[in-house]
């Protein structure tokens, strides 16, 4: 594997590794928040004097940061998909640290994704590194890019204009369509300032090139919008529903843009190309495997819980009912 696709490697497997861990902590300091103060589900805001909650805080805006360098060394091919090592990760602290068991699927989900990531890995293309933030332009310029910059953004507008009005509040794939083919085009605008960035601080500085600042602009507004679906998404469906319809609509839609703008596959024969796709649908397969079993058994336990309540009302009746 060439260097720089192994620095992306590494810095990807952090980015997880730090973002997976992120999760505990911040739940970790929720959990002692609560039992000082009044919830954050209900309006508390004590979790902001939990040193564990800023602690998870620093962890993601580290993972996101080697996140975002490794675009700059490695094809978004590779990149994208090791972002699942972040929910075997948060799975399995949280079934150390936070006692929320791991159930056989949930197993099965992880091992998944580690072999699909092996795979990957394995194939990954070496993706040219260009040398100046012109050539960047050039490749985002070639009429195939532009073509599904065209339609990503028509379908975006349909949705946004015609579809979100009608249905956006039932049904997912009208929110998680929009951030997914916004966040495709995000990742390659973060992946052309990553490079512009990186060869500025080699020496070569592309922060006087007027591209340079249109990626930046673009991808602003890129993140802005997406995030803003992604609440709305959150917000209206249920989130162990959202979490993986959303990583297989984005991280395919990326790897197409990425593929069609930097020609990740490039060179590559026919096998080595099967064999990331095979990869990369078992990645995905693990990913829906592990938000299916923490879907059900959040589901155990509110029905315990109901079960729970159920029995006392019928206890609380019947001490009623002999007094």
């Amino acid at each position: 594997m060439a260097e720089d696709n192994v620095r992306g490697l590494v810095l990807a497997v952090g980015s997880s590794v730090f973002i997976g861990t992120s999760f505990i902590l911040k739940k970790k300091g929720l959990r002692r928040a609560a039992a000082n103060g009044t919830r954050a589900g209900y309006g508390g805001y004590t979790y902001l004097l939990e040193p564990l909650w800023w602690a998870g805080m620093s962890l993601m805006f580290i993972g996101e940061a080697a996140n975002f360098v490794a675009y700059a060394y490695a094809p978004a091919v590779l990149v994208t998909p090791l972002g699942a090592l972040s929910i075997i990760i948060s799975a399995v602290l949280a079934h150390f640290m936070l006692k929320e068991r791991l159930s056989k699927l949930g197993v099965l989900g992880c091992v998944s994704c580690i072999v699909g990531s092996v795979v990957i890995v394995l194939h990954a293309p070496q993706e040219a590194a260009p040398t100046s933030v012109q050539q960047i332009w050039d490749l985002a310029s070639q009429t195939d890019f532009l073509i599904y910059v065209a339609a990503s953004l028509s379908i975006v507008a349909v949705l946004i204009l015609h579809l979100e009005p009608r249905y956006g509040q039932t049904n997912l794939l009208v929110y998680l369509g929009i951030c997914s083919l916004i966040g495709s085009l995000t990742v390659v605008s973060i992946k052309a300032i990553g490079i512009a960035i990186k060869l500025t601080l080699e020496g070569t500085n592309q922060l006087i090139y007027a591209q340079t600042w249109f990626f930046m602009t673009v991808g602003a507004v890129c993140v802005i919008t997406q995030l803003n679906y992604l609440n709305k998404a959150l917000d209206t469906f249920n989130a162990a529903l959202v979490s993986p319809i959303y990583y297989v609509m984005f991280t395919t839609l990326t790897i197409a843009a990425s593929a069609i703008m930097f020609k990740d596959w490039s060179g590559q024969d026919a096998s080595s190309i099967a064999s990331e796709i095979c990869g990369f649908i078992t990645v995905l397969t693990g990913t829906i495997i592990l938000h299916a079993t923490r879907e059900q058994e959040q589901t155990n336990t509110s029905d315990c819980k109901s079960s729970d309540s159920t029995l006392l009302d019928t206890a609380m009746a019947s001490s009623n009912v002999c007094n």
